[in-house]
């Protein structure tokens, strides 16, 4: 299963058929993306399915051109979580991939851009996420690649203005289970 964000909307990606009175379900393979942006504006949610669970992503990304960003849950010595503050809403470092960069630099890159944090090291793979935005008339699906990030950096954290962020902060665990101005796919990442 896979959660598509469309603003406070979801597309819910499955292979189990979903039963209710509000439940909507379409065929993932034959359902346009102009039919589930127009079933999104009546509903908040909508299940697209299809049999095979290894195909679910795969359908979908054909029906919308695909944009690559890496991004960081960034660790430091205390267990404190990077979080960056953009547009009134709290979220994770993370941007573009640019072209001829491996995802796992990107993420490297864009943490560090937008925190000014240096000596990051990649732990693992985490998690992706997906959310549709439209640029123009154009509608895109931003895939987001999650590394799990440590740093022993303790020194000023410089939030990148040019890209709207106004505030970088560290994050304890019980700060971040009261955040509530954030995007669906943080709550998801978190977990909060």
């Amino acid at each position: 299963m896979y959660k598509v964000f469309v603003n406070q909307n979801v597309i819910v990606l499955t292979n189990k058929v979903q039963f209710g009175t509000k439940i909507t379900v379409l065929p993932l393979k034959e359902t346009s993306l102009g039919d589930i942006i127009k079933k999104l504006k009546k509903r908040k949610t909508i299940f697209l399915y299809h049999h095979n669970p290894n195909k679910l992503i795969y359908h979908f990304k054909k029906k919308l051109k695909l944009v690559r960003a890496g991004g960081g849950i960034v660790k430091n010595s205390k267990d404190e979580t990077l979080f960056i503050y953009r547009r009134n809403k709290w979220d994770l470092p993370k941007g573009k991939k640019d072209e001829g960069e491996s995802i796992e630099e990107t993420a490297l890159r864009e943490v560090e851009e937008e925190t000014g944090v240096k000596n990051l090291v990649i732990i693992n793979l985490f998690k992706y996420t997906y959310h549709i935005f439209k640029k123009g008339n154009k509608y895109y699906l931003k895939e987001t690649t999650w590394f799990n990030m440590e740093t022993d950096y303790d020194d000023e954290l410089r939030p990148e203005f040019k890209e709207d962020i106004t505030k970088v902060v560290w994050k304890s665990k019980s700060q971040i289970k009261n955040i509530k101005n954030t995007y669906p796919n943080i709550k998801l990442l978190l977990e909060i």
